[in-house]
């Protein structure tokens, strides 16, 4: 078995470890910085944070960033970045802000546009490096090489997969996310749970990936709660920013299975957010993968639970499959489709559209056919 992870060059942890963005300029004798943010972080002030850093440089600040972009969103700030002049790009702010940053990355100044890469994601070539400071505890964005766009005319996302986009320099500051959204804890992280359990439970898995996901799988299981109950828990906050990361380096070496796939048409029609349509799906995909991947469950119970040792692999599997569901519903994360204006009748639409998602499907350890996609969906549309 050959394989390989892909991981930044360089990560700065702990808090106030935003600071180390000083000898990063110093290191890459930057004289400006492209700053990408949205306006939600402009303002909490969390962006003056890093201003505060930037002092000595030159930067220009795009904060005009689409939650769950679309490609022509992705077009749009490009005209606005294309005119601007930087040495680096640093984005500050959740999964779809990073996404934006790393797409403009490969793309300024290219022969290439986004739906070129949509096409064909093997012509992107970085044109800038990037610092990425996440400032919710689950996209992954940071650490991968991915970036999801959205299809309006398909009325779905798809993943743009490139090496080149694999940011050069992370940093994890807990103060990111000290005043979180109780909401926001728990939809990005029920999505880096995600993350780690699905690469650990990939087709694709491999030793290297399975020591992030399961060390990933262990910080979210182990915290989410107290993240999400304890605002002030500062240890259990640390705990989820790192485990996300882990889950987003996961992803380079393995890769996400059948509850992202199924995840997308509703982020894509329905503009579900992307952590919360994950939560809806999950304890179900993994219900029906559970005994083709109940071996690799237990292995995660193990570690998460281990004074169930004595219980059974279909036990300890399905002991974590419950907890999914418990943390979903604790956290509060809405679970019926019908919230989001999802009807029966458009099931022939979810069907169809989370099939097409084959580059994760190809993943999942259970091959899913139309009818069992269907059934999936019919568990959260009753």
């Amino acid at each position: 078995m050959n394989y390989q992870i892909k991981t930044p060059s360089c990560v700065y942890g702990g808090e106030e470890s935003i600071k180390n963005i000083a000898t990063i300029i110093e290191q890459e004798n930057i004289k400006k910085a492209v700053v990408f943010t949205d306006k939600g972080i402009r303002s909490t002030r969390l962006l003056d944070i890093l201003l505060t850093v930037l002092k000595e440089i030159d930067y220009e600040v795009f904060d005009d960033l689409t939650p769950e972009p679309a490609y022509q969103d992705i077009e749009r700030i490009m005209k606005q970045v294309e005119c601007c002049k930087g040495d680096i790009i640093i984005a500050i702010g959740g999964g779809s802000v990073m996404d934006t940053a790393k797409l403009c990355s490969v793309l300024k100044d290219a022969d290439y546009t986004v739906k070129d890469l949509l096409e064909n994601a093997s012509l992107a070539n970085k044109k800038m490096k990037t610092i990425m400071i996440p400032t919710t505890c689950g996209t992954g964005s940071e650490a991968t090489c991915n970036a999801i766009v959205a299809i309006p005319e398909e009325q779905s996302k798809k993943g743009i997969v490139n090496d080149a986009m694999i940011p050069d320099y992370v940093i994890l500051d807990a103060q990111m996310i000290r005043k979180l959204p109780k909401s926001i804890i728990a939809a990005t992280g029920v999505d880096a749970l995600a993350h780690c359990v699905e690469c650990f439970t990939s087709k694709k898995a491999t030793p290297l990936s399975d020591l992030y996901a399961l060390n990933g799988a262990k910080l979210i299981f182990q915290n989410i709660r107290e993240a999400y109950h304890q605002p002030d828990n500062m240890e259990a906050k640390s705990n989820m920013l790192l485990g996300a990361f882990y889950g987003g380096i996961a992803i380079t070496g393995s890769g996400t299975t059948a509850v992202h796939a199924l995840s997308y048409p509703l982020g894509g029609k329905y503009h579900i957010a992307h952590g919360v349509s994950n939560a809806i799906l999950f304890a179900h995909v993994m219900e029906f993968n559970k005994d083709a991947c109940k071996q690799r469950l237990a292995i995660l119970c193990d570690a998460i639970e281990p004074t169930l040792i004595t219980k059974t692999v279909d036990e300890k599997a399905q002991y974590i499959i419950e907890q999914i569901a418990d943390i979903v519903k604790v956290t509060n994360i809405p679970t019926d489709l019908k919230e989001f204006g999802v009807k029966m009748e458009d099931l022939d639409f979810l069907v169809d559209a989370g099939s097409k998602q084959t580059r994760l499907l190809v993943n999942n350890m259970k091959e899913l056919s139309l009818e069992d996609i269907k059934n999936i969906y019919l568990k959260v549309l009753k």
